[in-house]
């Protein structure tokens, strides 16, 4: 494997406590190589979402330990971690959550302007992130005016304006026929050949998985295989 960039140790989550504690992960440890693509897979409530929320530091765990590039992630502050989610990682779900009163360029300016960019910095990098996942004739549409595979685009294009090293998919294709879902896995591996981007992705998709460099399946909180 290529030097590691994310390390996970040990990691478990529980929610509630007493008779309501509900452990939802158990002990997962797993690597991932700079430039690697895996999937995760497993039955819905096996803990997919949940680890990759607290890969994502969007959510913290009740033990265990989340590196990334050799820093302890969680020993951060919150606006620490804040700056990390920003500049480091990438998200794109499942529901593209654009905005929808804003244009496929301003909302993919978004998270440079909440760095401090300039608006015409800003928007110069949006406009050539667009370009790079085929949507640079597209800038001026508002999302209820694109496609859903569009739409994804742009949740896509937002997720890398930062230029961050790690891309967390949850479910990017869960809305979209196959046909559209495809072109959106090919664009992860078009964009994993240019950048040497790392890309985690949740999914259920067998055939689309298997495109990736590896796959972890999930069962019940733990890693299965």
């Amino acid at each position: 494997m290529s030097e590691a960039l994310l390390d996970v140790r040990d990691l478990c989550k529980s929610y509630g406590s007493g008779v309501q504690k509900v452990d939802v992960l158990k002990g997962i440890s797993l690597t991932m190589g700079k430039g690697e693509t895996v999937a995760l897979l497993g039955a819905s409530g096996a803990g997919k979402s949940t680890l990759m929320h607290i890969i994502g530091a969007l959510d913290r765990p009740t033990s265990g330990s989340v590196s990334y590039a050799g820093e302890d992630v969680f020993a951060k502050s919150e606006s620490q971690l804040a700056l990390f989610r920003n500049l480091a990682i990438g998200f794109v779900f499942q529901f593209h959550h654009l905005l929808p009163e804003f244009t496929a360029l301003e909302n993919v300016m978004m998270p440079a302007l909440i760095n401090g960019s300039s608006r015409h910095d800003a928007s110069l990098l949006a406009r050539s992130i667009l370009a790079e996942v085929g949507l640079g004739h597209r800038i001026t549409h508002k999302p209820g005016e694109l496609s859903g595979g569009e739409q994804q685009r742009v949740a896509v294009a937002r997720a890398l304006v930062m230029q961050p090293q790690l891309l967390l998919a949850d479910e990017p294709t869960g809305n979209l026929d196959m046909k559209t879902s495809d072109s959106i896995h090919q664009l992860f591996e078009e964009l994993h050949d240019k950048r040497g981007l790392s890309l985690l992705v949740v999914t259920h998709n067998e055939r689309l998985a298997a495109r990736t460099m590896r796959q972890i399946r999930m069962l019940d909180g733990r890693i299965q295989s």
